[in-house]
Parts: C-alpha cells; sequence; structure tokens
C-alpha cells in the first residue's frame, strides 16, 4: 500500500512507520523532520510545515495514496485542511483521537465504540469530539473515507507512565522513587487503568488499514490488561530495583492546587482518575488475530531501561519535587491536627 502518515516520529506513530517500513510498503511521512534520524531506510520524508498548504501540494502532486494517517490534528481547523488537502487523494483518511474523549465518568465503566462523547474536565478531549463529528458530517454527506482511532495510554521505550508528574515528564517521578521519598498517587491507587505498549498498537492500527471494515467507523486498540494505578507504580518501583512508598491524595484535591498550566483537572478528573475497561471487540472482529502481548511489567522495564542509559531524557524538575513535598507536608499536617483535636 502507499500510505502517507502525518507525523510518523512519535510515541504511537513511530513503532506504526517502524512497521510498515519492514513490511516493504510505500511509505511517506509528512513533518518538521525533528527526528529525521529515527526515520527507517526507504522511507519518504517530505519536511514541511503541514499548514503551508501550496507547499505540501507541491510535494504530493497529484499521488493518489491508499490511506493518509493524522497523529498531529488536535483542533478541527486542523482537520478542515487536511479535507482540503486530500479529498479525491486518498481512500482512507485515518484520524488519530483519544480515549479521553469517552463521558467522564461514563454510565458503564466498561468502555466500547458506542460509550457516549463527552468530558466536562478536559478542553483536548473536546476538541477531539469535534474533529470526530466533523469527520463524521464529512463521511455521511460527502462520502469522506475517514476510520477513526482511539487510543487510550500508549507509551514506548522514550517514557515511564505515570500520573502524577511535571510537564517535563517523569524523571523527577522516577527519581523520588529511586531516593526513596514518597511518590503522591492520585485517589487511593484503586482504580483501574490500561497500558498499551506502542508495538502492540501498532498492530491493530496497521489491520485497519486499507481494510473496508474500517471506513466510517471508529475503533479502539488497546491492552486487555488492567492494573490498578499502586500497581503501576510498583512495576515501575521494581523495574528500578528498588521499593515503592506511595502517597495518597485526593484527585479532585491535587487538581485544585497544582499550577494551572499542569492541566491536573483534564489529565486526573478527566482522564487518569477514572477506572475504565476498555472492551475492543469490535477491532478484533475487524482485525482477526490481533492482541496485545506486551505485559505492561515487561514493557516498562524497556522504557526504565532507555531512560536510565540516555542522560538527555533525565529532565529533571526542582519545581515539581517541591509542590509534592509540600503537597505531602500539607495534609499530614491537617492529619495531626484532626488527630490532636
Amino acid at each position: 500500500m502507499k500510505i502517507l502518515m502525518i507525523g510518523g516520529t512519535g510515541t504511537i506513530s513511530s513503532a506504526i512507520t517502524r512497521q510498515l517500513a519492514a513490511a516493504g510498503h510505500d511509505l511517506w511521512l509528512l513533518n518538521r523532520g525533528t527526528r529525521k534520524s529515527e526515520v527507517p531506510a526507504g522511507v519518504r520524508q517530505i519536511i514541511c510545515d503541514i499548514d503551508d498548504e501550496k507547499t505540501v501540494l507541491d510535494n504530493i502532486q497529484d499521488e493518489m495514496f491508499d490511506a493518509v494517517c493524522e497523529f498531529i490534528g488536535f483542533v478541527p481547523a486542523q482537520i478542515e485542511r487536511d479535507i482540503r488537502l486530500f479529498r479525491g487523494r486518498t481512500s482512507q483518511y485515518v484520524y488519530i483521537s483519544s480515549a479521553s474523549a469517552y463521558n467522564k465518568p461514563a454510565a458503564n465503566h466498561v468502555i466500547t465504540e458506542g460509550t457516549t462523547l463527552a468530558n466536562p474536565h478536559w478542553q483536548y478531549s473536546r476538541n477531539k469530539i469535534a474533529c470526530e463529528e466533523l469527520l463524521m458530517r464529512e463521511y455521511r454527506e460527502h462520502a469522506f473515507p475517514v476510520t477513526i482511532v482511539r487510543p487510550s495510554h500508549t507509551y514506548c521505550e522514550r517514557g515511564v507512565p505515570t500520573s502524577v508528574h511535571g510537564p517535563k515528564g517523569s524523571w523527577q517521578v522516577l527519581k523520588r522513587i529511586m531516593e526513596g521519598k514518597p511518590v503522591i498517587i492520585q485517589g487511593d491507587g484503586t482504580s483501574l487503568w490500561t497500558l498499551t505498549w506502542n508495538e502492540d498498537f501498532a498492530r491493530g492500527f496497521i489491520g485497519l488499514l486499507g481494510n473496508p471494515k474500517a471506513i466510517g467507523e471508529a475503533f479502539q486498540i488497546m491492552s486487555d490488561e488492567q492494573l490498578t494505578w499502586t500497581q503501576v507504580y510498583q512495576c515501575v518501583a521494581c523495574a528500578l530495583h528498588t521499593t515503592l512508598k506511595p502517597y495518597y491524595v485526593a484527585s479532585e484535591f491535587l487538581a485544585a492546587v497544582a499550577p494551572k498550566e499542569w492541566d491536573f483537572e483534564g489529565n486526573l478528573l478527566g482522564d487518569k482518575s477514572q477506572t475504565v475497561i476498555f472492551d475492543c471487540a469490535k477491532l478484533k472482529r475487524a482485525v482477526p488475530g490481533f492482541q496485545a502481548t506486551t505485559r505492561f511489567d515487561e514493557g516498562v522495564r524497556r522504557s526504565v531501561g532507555y531512560l536510565l542509559s540516555h542522560p538527555e531524557l533525565q529532565i529533571e524538575e526542582p519545581d515539581f519535587d517541591a509542590w509534592c513535598d509540600r503537597i505531602i507536608e500539607a495534609q499530614e499536617a491537617a492529619r495531626k491536627c484532626f488527630l490532636n483535636s
């Protein structure tokens, strides 16, 4: 197949790029070229700003693609741009949405593609919903060949999944674990979460490309493994060969006292503090044989090992570290106050 990926070197898309290239597909990437060294041999790369529509059209000219995959479309204006660029130039347009678009809290903790889309806590998710609605309207009214994919928390070797972290990633959380400091976990740590290794996600995604059952449909792609957040952090600590010291704080409190730019309301109340179990039966009917095979304890060992061996990724955040200490001190002071009253 001839496939154009908008993006192609991110957490999710990099695994898809590698697998498509290894299978010998005619693969094109359209991006800014910031990770050019990671692009496999034989992949054609168009380095430009996709908002420069003239340059994009000059590069693709009259090419026809079996699939165009959009990984970096976050607001409806970007989707309107894609429709202008690729209407009549592709047999399938695959849009990466987000499982955070599902209603929070949902009426049922078992999530299917039919679960209502609504997220009062996170503008990011509401924008994704608006993009989906625009695309489905184009499908119904103009036969634009859309497929919507909703990933949940997908990770790779470049990042260690944590829920309460600063804006620069999870390194400071790992540093606290290694230093034996208490680590904040939202709620009581018992809400269930699903984490999917990006190579597993890629196999499900590729199975939808060129698949006639996928046109006009939405699919979620996740692992069948659910872990509590305490178990997630315990797996991280185990990969670091140390012991976790969990410290539980209500999600609502964390969202209320964290700096607004950290967006804990969206990330926690609108996503990670909710118990969700994803039913991927629809994907498995469309892509027979799909199964995520990487357990989280296995995947996170790879992530931790990669992070420890790449000092450039070990970005310290003293402000976040101090904030964690203040939260813990405040909660302990409140506890002592009531115990002594």
